[in-house]
C-alpha cells in the first residue's frame, strides 16, 4: 500500500514539473510608442525654393513626434519631382512651387486634394557688389544673365515677368531649379538672373524687385501622396498649422 501511495505521489509530481515546463512563459510587452504617438516613416519630395525652410519643419515636426522617422527631404525642380514620381518613384508628401506643376501629378491620379501653404515671387539677383550694374530688367537683355528652365515653376513665372515687361532675354544658361540659377550668381558665373525673393535672404548676393514681380505670385500646393503613411499626412497638416506657417514666414514665404 506504501509503494503504491509512493508511486501515485512520484507521478504526480512529474505531472506537475512537466505541466509547469509547458505552460507559456509571461508576455513581454515589445517596445514601442505610447499610446497615441504617432509613429512611421515620413519621405518628402519639395521644391528647391523650399530649402531650407522645410529642413527646419522637419525639424520641428520631429521633436513634435519624436517616433517618427523623417527621411532626408529630396529637393528639386518641381516638375523634375513629378517626373520621378510617375516614373515610379516612392514619396509620401509632395509640395510644389506652382499649381501647374502640381496639376500634372494630379492629372496621372497619384494624389488629389491639394492645399496651398505659401507665396513667392521674383527678384533679381547679381553677384555681390553688382558688378555689371544691373538695375532693371532690361538691363538684362545686354548681360550674363541665367533663368530657370521654362519648364520649371521659377521658369515659369520668369517668362510671364519678362514678357509683361516686354523684354527679351537670351539666356546664357537654364537651369533645372532655382538653387542652381543662385550657385551661378554667387559663383560670379553670370551677371544676373532671376530667383525666388526666399532664395537670396541670408546669401552673399545683391537683389531688387523689378517693376511687374507683383503681378507674377507662385503659389506653393502641398499634398499627400497615394499610400502615404499616417505620419505623412501630420506632415501635411504640420506645415499649414501654425508651427509651418510662422517657419515659412520667417524665410519670407508669404501667406498662401
Amino acid at each position: 500500500m506504501t509503494g503504491r501511495l509512493l508511486a501515485g505521489s512520484a507521478a504526480l509530481v512529474v505531472a506537475l514539473l512537466l505541466g509547469g515546463c509547458s505552460a507559456a512563459p509571461p508576455a513581454v510587452p515589445s517596445p514601442s510608442a505610447a499610446d497615441g504617438e504617432l509613429t512611421g516613416e515620413v519621405t518628402v519630395f519639395a521644391a528647391a525654393s523650399l530649402s531650407p525652410v522645410f529642413d527646419e519643419i522637419a525639424a520641428a515636426f520631429g521633436e513634435e513626434h519624436p517616433a517618427v522617422d523623417v527621411a532626408p527631404i529630396v529637393y528639386d525642380g518641381s516638375s523634375v519631382l513629378v517626373t520621378q514620381l510617375t516614373e515610379g518613384a516612392h514619396a509620401d508628401v509632395l509640395a510644389t512651387a506652382d499649381e501647374r506643376t502640381m496639376q500634372t501629378l494630379l492629372d496621372t491620379g497619384l494624389a488629389d486634394d491639394p492645399a496651398p501653404f505659401a507665396t513667392n515671387t521674383l527678384v533679381v539677383a547679381t553677384p555681390a557688389g553688382n558688378p555689371a550694374g544691373i538695375t532693371s530688367l532690361a538691363d538684362l537683355t545686354e548681360a550674363t544673365t541665367v533663368l530657370c528652365a521654362p519648364e520649371v515653376p521659377c521658369g515659369a513665372a520668369s517668362q510671364r515677368l519678362l514678357d509683361g515687361a516686354g523684354v527679351s532675354v537670351t539666356a546664357a544658361s537654364l537651369e533645372q531649379n532655382v538653387s542652381a540659377v543662385l550657385q551661378k550668381i554667387v559663383a560670379g558665373e553670370a551677371d544676373a538672373g532671376l530667383v525666388y525673393a526666399t532664395d537670396v535672404v541670408g546669401e552673399d548676393v545683391e537683389s531688387f524687385v523689378p517693376d511687374g514681380s507683383d503681378e507674377v505670385v507662385n503659389r506653393y500646393p502641398i499634398v499627400g501622396l497615394d499610400g502615404a503613411t499616417d505620419a505623412g499626412r501630420a506632415f501635411v497638416d504640420f506645415v499649414r498649422g501654425p508651427v509651418g506657417r510662422q517657419i515659412l514666414a520667417d524665410h519670407g514665404f508669404g501667406a498662401p
